[in-house]
């Protein structure tokens, strides 16, 4: 059987469920650094389920007026979603965003879409080979998203058999109006991270657990693997293990996507960026003047490295707003967030002559470091600037020739245009106008291990590690190069 990798629609998302409006609101608004470019709600009542989705972030719409549309005494429930979409289909935004339905009448209102009275409805953060989705009748999709076909074979097949048929990847939310319970399932490798909470006396789902710390709620557990999880209306739940564990945790998670205060499966963001940077200072010196990093997932790192050294940390830049440049849909759109976002503190007439250590979390395409050498040579004349990665380069050839990067929910697909990809480190750094190092595989295993994480627990498989549930042949899923 030949297996086609999906080429338009993949994401790495966030998502809650919770009780209330207001939970459901305040918990994904939490959430908004895994996806910006729409939000969506399913509200849940007897018999009845209803959806909003509208272009941009959470706080695009006023709660206000949600309620408006969504009165309280009319819903249990209610799942919400945040979306980062990895292919540019920039007219199609409102249709591929969560939540995806079967059924219900749609009202288009330009920049937000309403499906009113809906059979079932999903929210799905990861990615799923279409291989799996064989039998599934494709006249019946409206879009060509993983998630919309998901929701189609828990129609046909159920719970059950997606965690036992599926490996991964997926964290995701059904809501069926046959079924009073909302059904949310981990896959057993556990690749998305999913947590259980309690808030106001009932039990809530989230993708992380900051979201519940910064809306005060309380973290259960982390989602266990291969399981279903069922929230009832009165907020209690029930759990039923299904799958056999397999865990294959997304590195970049820890490295770049979540929040740095998020503890995902039992091991602090926060710890794991900190034992990076003291890492780095065992694989990677120069004489430098002062140490500084990419805002701004790196901070942790880089302020980490300076202490091990004895280096001064610096910040040197500044961004007009939080978002990620890398959760742009489209190449034309990356590049116009980082050279409007980004830009150099005023004291830049500081740096003239100095040597500076740049420590960032990865470079995928390059965008974000040719931006910066533009900054640091350019404007502020400095001397020499080393860029350093605490991730290995990502999107390599492994040593089966297999081409890698990611088919599980982040935006490196395997035919992505990688910096890395068939250069020395030479012909990176000339390609990037400066010095590029990156930590080793086994640097980066190591900062792990020490850590708390098994480094057999891990995904590395853009950076050249194992497929991490194999049962489908690698060459179903790319082309070697």
């Amino acid at each position: 059987m030949i297996i086609k990798m999906p080429e338009k629609i993949s994401h790495n998302c966030g998502f809650c469920v919770a009780h209330t409006l207001h939970d459901a609101y305040s918990l994904i608004k939490s959430l908004q650094h895994r996806g910006r470019e729409a939000t969506g709600i399913a509200a849940v009542g007897t018999n009845r389920i209803d959806v909003i989705k509208w272009k941009g972030p959470v706080d695009r719409f006023d709660i206000i007026d949600l309620y408006k549309l969504f009165p309280s005494t009319q819903y249990h429930t209610y799942m919400a979603h945040v979306r980062y979409a990895t292919r540019g289909r920039k007219d199609r935004i409102l249709e591929d965003a969560h939540p995806h339905t079967i059924g219900g009448k749609a009202e288009d209102k330009g920049n937000h879409i309403l499906i009113l009275d809906c059979e079932m409805a999903a929210v799905h953060n990861g990615q799923i080979n279409e291989g799996y989705f064989d039998g599934i009748d494709r006249n019946l999709l409206k879009t060509e998203c993983d998630t919309e076909a998901l929701l189609h074979l828990f129609r046909e097949k159920g719970e059950y058999e997606i965690l036992k048929q599926i490996p991964g990847a997926y964290t995701l939310s059904i809501a069926d109006k046959k079924r009073k319970e909302i059904i949310i399932l981990r896959d057993r490798t556990g690749i998305k991270p999913g947590v259980l909470g309690w808030k106001d006396g009932k039990y809530c789902i989230a993708s992380e657990d900051i979201a519940l710390k910064k809306n005060e709620g309380m973290f259960i557990e982390d989602l266990d693997l291969g399981s279903a999880y069922y929230l009832n209306p009165d907020g209690s739940y029930g759990k039923k293990n299904i799958a056999k564990q397999q865990a294959a945790y997304c590195f970049f998670e820890w490295n770049y996507i979540a929040d740095v205060d998020s503890i995902l499966n039992g091991i602090s963001v926060r710890r794991i960026r900190e034992s990076l940077g003291e890492m780095l200072v065992r694989e990677f010196y120069a004489q430098a003047d002062l140490v500084t990093f990419l805002p701004r997932c790196p901070e942790v790192a880089a302020r980490s490295y300076a202490k091990k050294r004895g280096i001064p940390f610096e910040p040197i830049f500044y961004k007009m707003r939080g978002e990620r440049a890398f959760q742009g849909s489209t190449m034309d759109e990356r590049k116009i967030s980082i050279e409007e976002n980004l830009h150099l503190l005023p004291a830049k007439d500081n740096l003239k002559g100095k040597r500076v250590i740049l420590i960032d979390d990865s470079t995928v395409r390059g965008n974000n470091a040719k931006r910066v050498r533009e900054l640091l040579y350019k404007q502020a004349e400095v001397g020499i600037a080393y860029h350093v990665n605490y991730t290995p380069a990502i999107g390599i050839v492994g040593k089966d020739g297999t081409a890698r990067g990611c088919m599980f929910g982040v935006d490196m697909p395997p035919n992505d245009s990688f910096i890395a990809r068939g250069r020395t480190l030479e012909e990176i750094s000339s390609e990037m106008g400066m010095p590029v190092n990156y930590i080793s595989l086994e640097g980066m295993l190591r900062a792990y291990e020490e850590s708390g994480m098994p480094r057999e627990d891990l995904c590395t498989y853009c950076i050249g590690g194992k497929h991490p549930f194999g049962i489908l042949n690698q060459d179903s899923f790319m082309a070697k190069i």
